[in-house]
């Protein structure tokens, strides 16, 4: 249970970063919010949520670390289920991952807001 607030303020993290980043591309190019469902929907296929981890094949397991959303989900599901390992390294990757786009959306964000104006 103590996993919890991390595994929700890497939730928040990861939510923001993304959201500003995407906000800032729907104002620009105005079919984002039409690809935004698709892109949703691969992601979710994307973090092993249902079907569990060991599916994966190990050689690209590394590679699926790098989704945020994984880490954020295990964190989740050792919190209701505790017999489960704490994967540390997981955990770490995807908290460097949300960080990572975190200031990426807020700096992306920032950058691109002095031509909101003239684009609305």
């Amino acid at each position: 249970m103590l996993l919890a607030p991390l595994a929700v303020l890497l939730m928040v993290l990861l939510a923001m970063g993304v959201s500003m980043f995407l906000a800032a591309l729907n104002v620009r190019y105005r079919d984002i919010k039409h690809v935004l469902p698709f892109l949703i929907q691969l992601w979710m296929f994307a973090t092993p949520i249902i079907y569990p981890a060991t599916m994966i094949p190990k050689r690209f397991r590394p590679l699926l670390a790098l989704n945020p959303a994984w880490g954020m989900v295990d964190g989740f599901r050792i919190c209701l289920l505790p017999h489960q390992t704490i994967n540390f390294a997981l955990i770490g990757v995807s908290i460097g991952v949300a960080i990572v786009v975190f200031v990426g959306g807020v700096c992306y964000f920032h950058t691109m807001e002095k031509g909101f104006a003239d684009i609305i």
